[in-house]
């Protein structure tokens, strides 16, 4: 079967860019420069530990919210960061790079016909270095600077849908928490791709749940990536 939709969207970081890949291998560069060793695992725990409460913070730029994850991150593994390197995260990120299946998927999408998007709590700035990583251009971006607010709150959705009007829409997303929670109270359809394996977090059921985005193509109908 195949199912009929005219528009993808896509969260970037974690579904299309290896984020946690990206956190690492920055913090770990950096701290090194201090003679710090750091661990992945200690790294990736300490940060989603910060980065949802600076979020929730009255809006900033996303650029300044790295910075001050950064800082409260280095604060829990006990390295001494100095405020004035705090921008090492953010300078880090156009570097960060696609998942093995993202620009493979996202060329075969095209081809199919889809128009694709990406629904995203960045800076217009810092994506437009991320875009650099891909075989695709989107026809739809919807920044947290641009709707001056962060998933999981409405806005990048609401915003999405004023934009896409009445064509068919389906949103793919790794973050059960920033995007099945608010796709679903929305009733956009969402499939979660679901790469670490994570468990809901919530009563939010998604549409579909993958492991990958060839899993994506798959509950799409199309032929395996």
């Amino acid at each position: 079967m195949t199912r009929s939709y005219d528009i993808i969207t896509f969260d970037c970081y974690g579904t299309l860019i290896d984020w946690n890949a990206g956190i690492m291998r920055a913090f770990q560069t950096a701290a090194r420069a201090d003679g710090v060793e750091l661990t992945g695992e200690a790294i990736l725990s300490a940060y989603h530990g910060v980065e949802h409460l600076v979020q929730s913070r009255e809006y900033a730029r996303y650029r300044e919210v790295l910075g001050q994850a950064a800082l409260l991150c280095a604060e829990r593994l006990g390295w001494a960061l100095a405020p004035n390197r705090a921008e090492f995260l953010a300078e880090s990120l156009p570097q960060w790079q696609p998942f093995p299946d993202t620009n493979r998927v996202l060329e075969k999408l095209k081809q199919a016909g889809y128009e694709l998007g990406v629904l995203s709590n960045i800076d217009d700035e810092l994506f437009a270095g991320t875009q650099e990583q891909f075989t695709v251009e989107f026809d739809l971006l919807v920044t947290a600077e641009q709707v001056q607010a962060y998933k999981p709150k409405h806005d990048h959705f609401e915003k999405a849908r004023e934009c896409i009007g009445d064509r068919r829409w389906v949103h793919a997303a790794r973050s059960y928490f920033h995007d099945v929670v608010p796709a679903t109270a929305l009733g956009v359809p969402v499939v979660w791709v679901n790469r670490e394996h994570s468990r809901p977090t919530g009563s939010a059921v998604p549409d579909a749940e993958v492991e990958t985005l060839e899993g994506l193509v798959a509950w799409l109908g199309h032929s395996g990536a």
